[in-house]
C-alpha cells in the first residue's frame, strides 16, 4: 500500500470511528481517494421528520462531510474544519440508500473550496452544497482514530 493509500484509509478509519458515526450513523460507509470521497448511508425512520422524509440535518451531514474529505484527501499532517457550508435540500427522501460525492474545487495555502452532490438510490439528485474549509492545529494522529 502507497502512503497516499494509507493516508486514505486512515482517514476513513477516523471518520467511521468517530462516536456520531458509531452511535446515531451506525453502517455509513466511506471512501476517499484524490480530493474526492463518497459516503452512502441506508435510510432509516430515525433521520426522519414529521412527515416521514428524512431531516435536512442528515442531507447537511452527507454534503458536508463528503466535501471536507475531498479536501482532507489532499491535506496530509492535519485535520482541516468546515469554515461555512451551503446547503440546497432539492428533494424529499423516505427509503433505500442516499449516497453523497464531494469533490474539490479550489485549494491554496489554507483555504479550500469543496463542492458535494447528495444522490438517492435512483441516482436523482436530492441535494447539493458547497463549502469552505481551512486547516486546523489538530494534527491527523492515532488519538483522533487517524490510523489503520
Amino acid at each position: 500500500m502507497t502512503e497516499t493509500e494509507i493516508h486514505y484509509r486512515s482517514l476513513e478509519q477516523m471518520y467511521l470511528s468517530a462516536p456520531i458515526n458509531t452511535e446515531i450513523y451506525n453502517g455509513i460507509t466511506i471512501h476517499i481517494s484524490e480530493e474526492r470521497s463518497e459516503l452512502g448511508l441506508k435510510i432509516a425512520p430515525k433521520f426522519f421528520h414529521a412527515a416521514n422524509a428524512i431531516h435536512g440535518s442528515v442531507y447537511f451531514k452527507m454534503l458536508d462531510d463528503a466535501a471536507f474529505f475531498a479536501v482532507n484527501s489532499i491535506v496530509r499532517n492535519v485535520f482541516v474544519y468546515t469554515v461555512s457550508f451551503n446547503v440546497q435540500l432539492l428533494r424529499p427522501v423516505s427509503a433505500g440508500i442516499v449516497r453523497s460525492v464531494g469533490e474539490l474545487k479550489f485549494n491554496s495555502s489554507n483555504l479550500f473550496i469543496a463542492d458535494s452532490v447528495l444522490y438517492d438510490e435512483n441516482n436523482k439528485v436530492v441535494g447539493r452544497g458547497t463549502g469552505n474549509f481551512m486547516k486546523s492545529k489538530i494534527a491527523l494522529t492515532a488519538e483522533i482514530g487517524y490510523k489503520l
